[in-house]
């Protein structure tokens, strides 16, 4: 396991404490959120939910004493009109605990988890069904974030070791504390994109940013062509790293142009067909519509969320 800091460790005894009390919390779209928060106006948090989930302000005598200690070595009570509100959220995926930051998520530094993080892991669970890949593999989660993808598809993947790849520091702290939360061995490396990545993997699996961001934070911003560069980088240099039958799972968003899906256009340059066998689908065809607002987003029809599944052929000698 990870060795974790004082501060760290307490927050993997949060997730622990969170779990034995039933916590439960489905983390929406940040607009649902926004509502939620309009709705309950001037309103306190009346349970563990409205903490740690929708991240209202609280009184200190809603928790125990030891869990408030915690909380003030974890450093993530934030003062708020004479009451306190928690600096991170904690989200569900099957009876698993998940921390990540606070709502709103706009610091350059902050994780993101959403709807998004649950169509990932639908798709990497869907995807391994399709493809049996054995025992004893080697995964990778490229921008992983949370760690959500990789510590749910190692599940799937008996004697699997997991490499876990970000390049924000935070998101690694994140995953670090979500990974010792339920005992998963995970190794850590701080990269941009695959570049200090130095094996070859069985399992690459990635759910990158793909939002245009005016202010390209790391969290949000997938860079040009509407936010689809990462995603094709990502893809450009995972092929370097997949051994032979290997596979790639890319779950992404792409902004249809009159009809065009660009980012598909530029799959088919990159992966011919005498090397890789690959598939591709539109998990969601309309998803963040409140970007088309924005003046970046004017020639775009849509934001579909799409699936991108890639398998290393075997060389023909």
């Amino acid at each position: 396991m990870i060795a974790l800091s004082s501060t760290e460790q307490a927050l993997v005894t949060l997730l622990n404490w969170l779990g034995s009390e039933g916590y439960y919390f489905i983390t929406p779209t940040p607009l649902t959120h926004q509502r939620i928060w309009a709705r309950r106006l001037n309103e306190s948090a009346k349970d563990l939910r409205d903490i740690f989930g929708w991240n209202l302000p609280f009184s200190l005598n809603l928790l125990p004493s030891d869990i408030l200690s915690l909380l003030q070595q974890a450093e993530v009570l934030l003062p708020v009109d004479g009451q306190y509100r928690s600096a991170i959220r904690v989200s569900s995926i099957d009876g698993q605990l998940f921390l990540h930051s606070a709502f709103p998520t706009t610091a350059e530094n902050a994780i993101f988890f959403g709807p998004d993080t649950y169509r990932f892991v639908n798709f990497i669970r869907q995807q391994l069904r399709i493809h049996e890949l054995g025992t004893g593999l080697r995964l990778l989660d490229v921008g992983c974030g949370s760690g959500a993808g990789g510590l749910m598809a190692v599940q799937c993947c008996p004697q699997a070791t997991l490499t876990m790849l970000d390049i924000n520091p935070v998101a690694l702290r994140y995953t670090a504390i979500n990974a010792n939360s339920i005992a998963q061995p995970i190794k850590l490396v701080l990269s941009d994109c695959l570049a200090q990545a130095t094996h070859h993997f069985d399992l690459i699996i990635s759910n990158p940013p793909y939002l245009h961001d005016d202010f390209a934070r790391v969290y949000r911003h997938g860079g040009d062509g509407l936010g689809r560069a990462l995603s094709v980088r990502i893809v450009s240099e995972a092929l370097n790293h997949l051994a032979i039958d290997g596979r790639l799972l890319l779950y992404t968003g792409v902004a249809i142009v009159d009809g065009h899906d660009y980012f598909l256009e530029e799959m088919r340059a990159l992966l011919p067909y005498a090397e890789y066998e690959w598939h591709y689908e539109e998990i969601d065809p309309d998803v963040f519509g409140e970007e088309l607002e924005r003046p970046i987003y004017s020639q775009a029809e849509r934001i579909a969320a799409v699936g991108l599944s890639v398998k290393k052929r075997r060389p023909y000698y």
